[in-house]
């Protein structure tokens, strides 16, 4: 367990319940923030759900983290396209109040930490530019902005970013 601030942060893996919690942060958290609809809730919720139902210890990591025993936002590492663009960050979230206390970068360090251990040549991660707090974590890990498009889905227009780190 590790000490932020005043906060005792615990990393986990699955428990009970954490799949509705990672996919009603992110639909709350994106709704609000940028009016994302039902269409980005329920992609997430099932995409979420394939890959816990897939999932390969060996290849794919999961990290759910705990603030004094409550849930404080995730990460995961999807390994299922390493023979095609590498292994893929994805569902990176921190509860709005819980942001800026080392948590995110905890996480993104683990998460590419498992990558490197693995045996993963490259990681990669999708985002859309405005997201500028995670961006810098992901600079400050060594990702490097690859692509960069213009996309409408979820009812919102976007610049979709493709961002990766060679390993």
């Amino acid at each position: 367990m590790k000490k932020i601030g005043t906060n005792n942060v615990e990393l986990t893996g699955y428990f009970p319940g954490v799949l509705g919690k990672i996919t009603e942060l992110h639909a709350v958290y994106y709704h609000e923030h940028w009016g994302f609809d039902i269409s980005f809730e329920t992609q997430v919720g099932m995409e979420l759900c394939e890959f816990m139902r897939r999932f390969r210890q060996e290849t794919d990591g999961f990290w759910a983290a705990l603030v004094d025993g409550s849930f404080a936002g995730v990460v995961a590492i999807d390994g299922n396209q390493e023979d095609g663009e590498g292994a893929r960050l994805r569902w990176f979230i921190v509860e709005p109040d819980l942001q800026s206390l080392g948590i995110g970068r905890t996480l993104i360090r683990t998460a590419v930490e498992f990558c490197r251990k693995a045996g993963h040549k490259q990681v990669f991660l999708w985002t859309f530019r405005g997201l500028d707090p995670a961006r810098l974590l992901y600079e400050r890990e060594g990702f490097c902005l690859a692509e960069e498009h213009d996309a409408e889905q979820w009812g919102a227009r976007i610049q979709e970013q493709k961002f990766v780190l060679p390993l």
